[in-house]
C-alpha cells in the first residue's frame, strides 16, 4: 500500500448542485471533513439525505459544484477524470448495494480483475486466497448467476479488498441481504478493516452497522447534521 498522508480525507464546504426543469437543486451543501488512516465511518440519514452523493464525491465518481475534495492528500478538483481514476485504483475499493459483479466471469475472475488491471503477476493466487477468507473456496468457477446474495456479496467484497486499499467505501453493503447474512458481512468488513487498516467510510440504514463504526455522520437534506 502507498503511504497515506495524516488526513486520508479531507472536505472543505463541499457541495452538489444539479439543474432541472424547475431550477437549480442542491443535493449536498457545506460537508466539512477530516477522516483519518484506518478509522471507521458510518454515514446515515434518510432517503435522499445525500448519502450515496457524498460518497460518489468522496471517492472521486462524481465531481462536486462547491468546495474541494483531497483524497490522500491530492485535491481531486484539480485532476481529470483520468487523474481521479488513477487515485482510485491506487488508493479505493468499493462495496455496491447492487455488488456489480461482471456477469461473464466466474467468482475467481472477478476478483482477479482489479489486480490484472494493475498487471499483477500473482492475481489468481491471491484472488483465491482472499475467496477463501471470505468462505467461497468451493465457488470459485461459479458467476454470479448461480450464487446466492450474500455469495455476490462476499465476491464483492473479497474484489474490493484485494488490491488492499487504503480505503474502502461501501454503499449500503448489507442492504439486499437477510440479517444473518448481513451479520457476517459486517464481521468481515470490520476484520479486514483491523488487520489491513483500512479506513471505512460506510453509507447505511442498518444501525448494527453504524454502530460498530468509530464514528457516525449524519446528512439531514444534504447537510451536516
Amino acid at each position: 500500500m502507498s503511504q497515506t498522508h495524516k488526513n486520508i480525507i479531507e472536505t472543505k464546504n463541499l457541495g452538489k448542485t444539479v439543474p432541472t426543469t424547475d431550477g437549480p437543486l442542491c443535493i449536498l451543501s457545506s460537508v466539512d471533513l477530516l477522516i483519518k488512516p484506518g478509522e471507521s465511518i458510518a454515514v446515515v440519514g434518510a432517503s435522499g439525505s445525500g448519502k450515496s452523493t457524498l460518497l460518489g464525491l468522496l471517492a472521486g465518481l462524481d465531481t462536486p459544484t462547491q468546495g474541494f475534495i483531497k483524497l490522500n492528500g491530492v485535491d481531486l478538483t484539480t485532476v481529470g477524470e483520468d487523474g481521479r481514476a488513477e487515485l482510485r485504483n491506487q488508493f479505493v475499493g468499493f462495496v455496491f448495494q447492487s455488488f456489480q459483479l461482471l456477469s461473464g466471469l466466474t467468482a475467481l475472475e472477478n476478483v482477479m480483475l482489479p489486480l490484472e488491471l494493475r498487471g499483477d503477476k500473482n492475481a489468481k493466487v491471491s484472488a483465491t486466497q482472499l475467496l477463501e477468507r471470505v468462505g467461497l473456496s468451493h465457488r470459485l468457477t461459479h458467476t454470479p448467476m448461480k450464487l446466492s446474495g450474500g455469495e455476490q456479496q462476499r465476491v464483492a467484497l473479497a474484489r474490493a479488498f484485494v488490491t488492499e486499499p487504503a480505503i474502502l467505501f461501501a454503499d449500503e453493503p448489507t442492504g439486499n441481504l437477510d440479517s444473518k447474512t448481513g451479520d457476517y458481512i459486517i464481521d468481515l468488513l470490520f476484520q479486514l478493516n483491523q488487520e489491513k487498516k483500512t479506513t471505512l467510510v460506510l453509507v447505511t440504514h442498518d444501525n448494527a452497522l453504524a454502530t460498530r463504526c468509530q464514528r457516525t455522520i449524519k446528512l439531514e437534506a444534504g447537510r451536516q447534521a
